[in-house]
This record gives C-alpha cells, sequence and structure tokens, in this order.
C-alpha cells in the first residue's frame, strides 16, 4: 500500500471545491428536473417566456459552475498526487526496485477519489438544506403553480458516484505517468534531470534566479492563486448584483462559495510554496538574506497570476451577467439592465489588495520564524 486513507485527509481544498460544485448543480438540476414536468401545463406566453429563462438558466450556471469547479478539481488532484509522489519518491522507489509494477502502484493512488466523494456526498446532502428555500425563490411570481420538491436518484448517481469513479480513474492514468521513471531516479529524489544552459554573462541576481525557478517548478500552484483571485473577484461582484437580478438568498449563496473558494485554494497554494521551499528559505537566511528578500524570492512572483486572475473574474461575471440579462430574460418585462460597475469593481479591488498583499506580510512574519536546524531534522 503507497497510498493510505489518512493521506487523503490531507486533500481537503479537493473536498471543498467538489462540495461546492456539487451544491450548485444539485439545486439548479433538481429544479430543472421537477420544472420539465409541468412543461406542458404552461400554455401562456409569458408564462412560456419565463418557463423558457429558467430552463436556460439551469443549464448555463450548471455548465459554467459545474464545469469550471470540475476542471480546478482536476488540476488540484494532479497537484496532490505529483506532490505525493515526488515526497515519497524513496519509499516508491524501493517498491519498484522490490519488483511491484507501475501499474500495481498507480492502483492505490484511486483512494484519492475518497476526498472527492466526501466533497461529492456532503455537497449533496447540503443541497438538500437549502433546496426549500431555493424554490420559493424560483416560484415566486411565476404563473404556475409551486413546484414541489423531488429526490431523483439519478442526481446522486450523476453527482456523486460517476464523480468519485471518474476522478478515481484520472488519479491512476495521471499517476501511472507519473511513476514511468528509473527506479535509481526515484531512489535518489531525483524529479527533473533537464536544465536549460545559460551563459553565465546572462545571470541574473540570485533573487530574480530564486523567483524565476519557484514559478518554473510550481507551475501548478500559478494556477490556483490566480483561480483563487478569478472567485474572489467573479463571486464577490455578482452578489453585489443578485438583490436586483435574482434575490438576496442567491446572492448570499454565490458570496460565500466565492469566498470559500478563493480562501481554500489561495491557503493551499501559498502553504505548498512555502512548505516545498523550506529549506531554501532557511539556508538563504543562513547566508546572510533578509525575509523580504525570500519573500521576493518565494512568494513575490505569483503577484502577477493573482491581478490576472481577477481581471478575468471582473470580466467573466460581467459578461455572464449580460449573457443572462439580455439573452435568457430578454423577453421577461421588468428586468433591469445590467452594466459594468465600476463602484463594485474598485470597491473589491481595494478588498482584494488589502487581503491579498496583507496576507503576503503575514507569510513574511512566518519567514522570519523560519528555523534550519528544525527544518534540517524533519
Amino acid at each position: 500500500m503507497v497510498v493510505s486513507i489518512k493521506d487523503t485527509s490531507k486533500m481537503l481544498g479537493v473536498s471543498i471545491m467538489t462540495f461546492c460544485a456539487v451544491v450548485v448543480c444539485n439545486l439548479f438540476l433538481n429544479f430543472y428536473i421537477d420544472l420539465k414536468e409541468i412543461k406542458d401545463t404552461v400554455t401562456d406566453p409569458f408564462a412560456v417566456s419565463m418557463y423558457e429563462a429558467q430552463v436556460m438558466t439551469s443549464k448555463v450556471v450548471c455548465s459554467l459552475a459545474g464545469g469550471c469547479l470540475a476542471l480546478a478539481t482536476i488540476v488540484l488532484l494532479f497537484f496532490y498526487i505529483k506532490h505525493y509522489i515526488d515526497s515519497h519518491s524513496k519509499e516508491i522507489g524501493i517498491l519498484k526496485a522490490l519488483g511491484y509494477s507501475d501499474l500495481k502502484i498507480s492502483k492505490s493512488f484511486s483512494l484519492f477519489s475518497l476526498s472527492v466523494f466526501i466533497g461529492c456526498l456532503l455537497g449533496f446532502g447540503f443541497s438538500f438544506v437549502l433546496m426549500r428555500k431555493f424554490y420559493e425563490l424560483q416560484n415566486a411570481g411565476h404563473y404556475w403553480e409551486d413546484i414541489k420538491i423531488g429526490y431523483h436518484p439519478e442526481l446522486f448517481l450523476l453527482l456523486v458516484i460517476v464523480p468519485t469513479i471518474l476522478y478515481a480513474l484520472f488519479a491512476c492514468v495521471y499517476s501511472l505517468s507519473k511513476l514511468n521513471r528509473p527506479c535509481i531516479n526515484l531512489l535518489k529524489g531525483i524529479v527533473k534531470v533537464k536544465e536549460k544552459e545559460r551563459d553565465s554573462k546572462d545571470k541574473k541576481d540570485f533573487v530574480s534566479e530564486m523567483r524565476s525557478s519557484v514559478l518554473k517548478s510550481k507551475k501548478t500552484l500559478v494556477f490556483f492563486i490566480a483561480f483563487s483571485a478569478y472567485c474572489f473577484s467573479s463571486m464577490i461582484q455578482m452578489s453585489a448584483h443578485m438583490d436586483e437580478l435574482a434575490s438576496d438568498f442567491m446572492g448570499m449563496m454565490i458570496l460565500s462559495i466565492g469566498i470559500v473558494l478563493a480562501f481554500t485554494t489561495f491557503y493551499i497554494s501559498v502553504s505548498s510554496v512555502l512548505f516545498s521551499n523550506n529549506k531554501n528559505i532557511a539556508m538563504m537566511r543562513v547566508f546572510g538574506y533578509s525575509a523580504s528578500d525570500c519573500k521576493r524570492a518565494v512568494l513575490d512572483g505569483y503577484r502577477v497570476a493573482a491581478y490576472i486572475g481577477f481581471a478575468v473574474g471582473s470580466l467573466y461575471q460581467y459578461y455572464l451577467l449580460k449573457i443572462m440579462v439580455e439573452i435568457v430574460f430578454k423577453d421577461i418585462a421588468d428586468v433591469p439592465e445590467y452594466n459594468f460597475d465600476f463602484k463594485v469593481f474598485f470597491i473589491t479591488l481595494a478588498v482584494f489588495i488589502l487581503l491579498y498583499e496583507g496576507t503576503m506580510l503575514l507569510y513574511l512574519k512566518k519567514i522570519k520564524n523560519f528555523s534550519l536546524k528544525e527544518i534540517m531534522l524533519e
């Protein structure tokens, strides 16, 4: 056994992402299925327009929210698997030396899907806690009778069982590709053997060189830093307009999901960067580099990705709401016109800057407390 159940408990980020994805998707898909059952009873032209808008909303939300979070979960799962193989390369190398095949070792990585199952199961259950209030809001002001909440076993299969099986297969296949290394390299802990040759005249100062090396070695974390900023930007700005376009309940749900996703992915990313570079930071401190130099070398390189993610999130929420207002609800009366809200944008940006830069200062204090002796004894 290479991977144990204890190892999967560290994948809290995967569980949180799948939890959020299933909560959103089950709310809208459950309502979509129940809504389809009254299709033949909706005859009034205005009611038909409202009906079609509700159906389209469910499809768009599930496709975008579910698809985006599913993709992010796959990337996070792959990151955990790669990190696990790199940090346990010697143990895996010993197993390969004893005659275990890559396929046999990779099968144990299917246990990583346990965190997916837990997140999906909790998300599926929690969605029914919100379901009654959600249905009340979706039914409010429409010509059809109040739609009753139905339980659909196929959704449990689609949103809990199928993702668990798929992520188990993804974990096995991806780990199999990462295990395809010479046994001696695993025993020595060699992750990469290729390195670009550089002219000594073109060498940068050490801090800049270190920053570039950290970014190249942790490309996945660049994605997650940007993704956390994207979630924060898009969800907060979107929630600010839900009182006009939907309801306060919908706004609170979007705001809560955005904050949870943003802080979870950001914490996982920055903590992983510091943990994987703790020896480098400690050695830099020994050779006289300040904590600020260490922060610039290890953390500051991600700042550009964070602000790009914030910009992409701002554009995403604007065009999504614009599409919903002008295309999905174009035939519905009294739907307010939606334009880019610069006031909300700058308020959100100011809050983001305070939180991001403030968190970086907190990590600067953590860097100051790094101990070479403790790290070398780990």
